[in-house]
C-alpha cells in the first residue's frame, strides 16, 4: 500500500517540527501561487478564476499519491500555453465549448498518465533528449513573452507562433495605451528588480533574513495590489486599461468533462504532448530536488500521482497542471518537509477563493502579463544553444531545429518534431557503432584500441571490439566493417568479435552474425567470440549460431589470444614483467 499510497510511509513520523516547517513553506507558496495561478489561467485563454480552481485539488490529491517530499504542483507556463494552442483550434476563446475543452484535455491527459504509470511505462519520457526538451521550452518561453508584450501595450496581436505575436505588435504599435503600458513595464521593472535587489535591499535595512525572504517572494502579491488599488483609485478602466472583472467567489462545484467522442478523439494527441512534456519537467525537478537530500523518487509512481492531480484538476474545473520549476524551488528553500506542504497551500488558495476575489475586479491585466514574463524567462536558455553545438553537433542541431519548428510553426509542431528528431538521433548513433581493432597492451593481459594506445597483435588474428548493444539499425554496419577488413588483409586466418560492452544481440543482428560466420568461412577464416555478457550468451545458445559457429567462444580476450597466437602473447607478457623484475633489482 506504501508503494501507491506514499503518504502511509511519510505520515508515521509526522511531527509539530514537521508541521511547523510545511507550514512556513505553504504560506511562502500560497502567496506566489496566487498571482501565477490568475496569469496561466489567461494565458490558457481561460478565466481567472480556473487557475485557482487548478491550484487547490491537484495540490491535495499530489499529498496523498506523489513519492517527493518537495514538489509544487500546478499550473504552469509551458502547459498553459500548450492546452491554448490546442484548444484553440477547436473553439472560440471564452465560449463554454473551449472551458469544456480544457477540461477534457486535462482529464483525458491525467487518464493516459496514470495508466502509464500502472503499466510502468515512465521510460517513454527517455524518448525526449534532453537538448530537445531544453529547446523547446527555450522557444516557448520566447512565445509566451511575446505573447504577453501586446497586454502590456494594450495593444490587440494574436498567434500561434512567434512571426504571427511579432506582426500583429508591429502593426498596432500605433495603438498603444499609455496607462496600460505604464502600468505594465512598471510593474515588470519592479518585479525584476525585486528578483534581483530587494532581499538585499531588505537585509541591509536590518530585516530579518527570514521575514525578508518572505517579503521577495511577495513581490508579485505587491504589484498585484498596487496596481490594483492605482487603477481602481484613477478609474483606468475607464481610460481602456483592460481589467481582470468579476471574478466568482466560492469553491469550483464538482463537474465532469464532456464525453463526446469526436471532442476526444481531436484532443489525444495533444493530451499525450502535455503528459509526456508535463512528466518530464515534473520528474526533472523531483529528482533534482530529492537528491539534495538524499531522497529517493519513484518514476512510475509520479505517473501515477500526476494524472490522479490532472483528473482532480478536470473535477474541480481547472485545466492541465504539472510540477513547476520556480515554484518547487521555493517550496524547497522555505523548507518543506512533506507533501503535506502542498495540503496547505490548497487551503490557502481556497481561502482567497472564497474571500480574496472580489478584490481582483480591477486587477490589470496587464499586471499578470508581467508576472507570466518574469517567470518565463528564466525558462530561456539561449547559452545552452552554444554549449550543446560545441559538445555535439547532432545535439545541437536538434536543439536548433527544435527551437526554429517551435518558433516557426508552434508549439505542437515544436514538440513532435523534437520526439522526432530524438528518436531519428538515437537510431543515427546506433546505427554506427563504436568498433576498434584492439592489441594486446605489453605486460599485460589488457587490449586497447590500436590507434590510441601501443599494443601489440599478431599478424594472423584481427580483434574486433563492439562497444554497443547489436540490433537491426547497427546490425548491417558490422557485418560491411568485418567483410571490409577481410577483404583488406589476405594474412588474417583467425577474427575475434570482443563483446564486453554489448547487452543485446536481436534477430536482425543474429542473421548478420550467421552471415559473418558464413562469409569467413567461405575465406578460410574462423569466427570466435570473447568477454560475451552471460544473458547474450543465454539467448545466442538458443539459436543455430553456436552449433554452426567455425571458432570458439572465449572467456576473456587474453584466453583468445593464448590460445590463438600462444607465442606472441606470451612472449610479451613475460618481456615486460623480465623488465620489470631488473628494474626492481636494480
Amino acid at each position: 500500500m506504501r508503494r501507491y499510497f506514499p503518504i502511509l510511509d511519510w505520515s508515521k513520523t509526522y511531527s509539530k517540527d514537521t508541521l511547523t516547517s510545511d507550514l512556513v513553506a505553504a504560506v511562502i507558496v500560497t502567496i506566489m501561487l496566487i498571482p501565477q495561478s490568475l496569469a496561466y489561467a489567461l494565458l490558457a485563454g481561460l478565466p481567472a478564476q480556473v487557475g485557482l480552481y487548478a491550484s487547490i485539488l491537484p495540490l491535495v490529491i499530489y499529498a496523498v499519491f506523489g513519492t517527493s517530499r518537495t514538489l509544487a504542483v500546478g499550473p504552469v507556463a509551458v502547459a498553459s500555453l500548450m492546452t491554448a494552442a490546442a484548444v484553440g483550434q477547436l473553439a472560440a476563446m471564452g465560449t463554454p465549448e473551449y472551458y469544456g475543452a480544457a477540461i477534457a484535455l486535462a482529464f483525458l491527459s491525467g487518464l493516459m498518465l496514470m495508466g502509464m504509470g500502472l503499466l510502468r511505462l515512465g521510460f517513454v519520457a527517455n524518448f525526449l533528449s534532453h537538448p530537445v526538451i531544453s529547446g523547446f521550452i527555450t522557444a516557448s518561453g520566447l512565445i509566451i513573452a511575446a505573447g504577453q508584450v501586446p497586454h502590456l501595450l494594450g495593444i490587440k496581436a494574436s498567434g500561434e507562433t512567434l512571426l504571427e505575436l511579432l506582426h500583429g505588435i508591429f502593426v498596432n504599435l500605433l495603438n498603444i495605451n499609455i496607462f496600460t503600458m505604464v502600468l505594465g513595464l512598471g510593474a515588470v521593472g519592479f518585479l525584476f528588480w525585486s528578483r534581483k535587489h530587494l532581499k538585499d535591499w531588505l537585509l541591509a535595512r536590518g530585516t530579518r533574513a527570514g521575514l525578508a525572504t518572505v517579503l521577495t517572494r511577495a513581490a508579485p502579491v505587491a504589484a498585484v495590489a498596487v496596481t490594483t488599488l492605482v487603477t481602481f483609485a484613477f478609474g483606468l478602466d475607464g481610460y481602456g486599461v483592460a481589467i481582470v472583472g468579476t471574478v466568482p467567489q466560492g469553491l469550483p462545484t464538482p463537474t465532469l468533462p464532456p464525453f463526446d467522442l469526436a471532442l476526444w478523439s481531436q484532443i489525444a494527441v495533444p493530451a499525450m504532448l502535455i503528459a509526456i512534456v508535463g512528466y518530464v519537467e515534473t520528474i526533472s525537478v523531483a529528482q533534482t530536488l530529492a537528491a539534495k537530500r538524499r531522497q529517493r523518487i519513484d518514476p512510475n509512481q509520479e505517473l501515477v500521482a500526476l494524472g490522479a492531480c490532472n483528473v482532480g484538476s478536470a473535477i474541480s474545473g481547472g485545466f492541465p497542471v504539472t510540477g513547476g520549476f520556480s515554484r518547487s524551488v521555493v517550496n524547497f528553500d522555505a523548507g518543506a518537509q512533506t507533501p503535506a506542504a502542498g495540503a496547505f497551500t490548497a487551503i490557502g488558495m481556497a481561502l482567497a477563493t472564497v474571500f480574496l476575489t472580489p478584490l481582483l475586479f480591477f486587477l490589470p491585466k496587464a499586471t499578470l502579463a508581467a508576472t507570466i514574463i518574469l517567470a518565463v524567462l528564466t525558462l530561456v536558455d539561449l547559452g545552452a544553444i552554444r554549449r550543446t553545438w560545441d559538445y555535439s553537433r547532432t545535439d545541437g542541431a536538434a536543439m536548433i531545429a527544435t527551437i526554429l519548428v517551435t518558433l516557426g510553426f508552434g508549439v505542437e509542431s515544436g514538440i513532435l518534431a523534437g520526439v522526432a528528431l530524438s528518436l531519428f538521433l538515437h537510431l543515427y548513433r546506433t546505427s554506427r557503432p563504436h568498433v576498434a581493432i584492439v592489441g594486446q597492451v605489453p605486460g599485460t593481459e589488457h587490449f586497447r584500441n590500436v590507434d590510441r594506445h601501443a599494443v601489440i597483435t599478431a599478424p594472423d588474428v584481427l580483434t574486433v571490439r563492439v562497444d554497443e548493444s547489436l540490433y537491426f539499425p547497427n546490425a548491417r554496419f558490422l557485418e560491411d566493417f568485418v567483410q571490409d577488413k577481410i577483404a583488406a588483409n589476405k594474412a588474417i586466418r583467425h577474427l575475434v568479435l570482443m563483446f564486453p560492452a554489448v547487452n543485446e544481440v536481436d534477430s536482425s543482428a543474429l542473421e548478420s552474425l550467421e552471415a559473418i560466420n558464413s562469409m569467413l568461412k567461405a575465406s578460410g577464416v574462423t569466427l570466435h567470440l570473447s568477454e560475451v555478457k552471460g544473458p547474450v550468451m543465454d539467448r545466442l545458445r538458443r539459436s543455430h549460431f553456436m552449433h554452426d559457429l567455425t571458432g570458439e567462444v572465449f572467456l576473456t580476450q587474453y584466453d583468445a589470444m593464448a590460445k590463438l597466437a600462444p607465442q606472441l602473447t606470451a612472449k610479451t607478457l613475460a618481456a615486460c614483467r623480465r623488465d620489470t623484475q631488473r628494474a626492481v633489482a636494480g
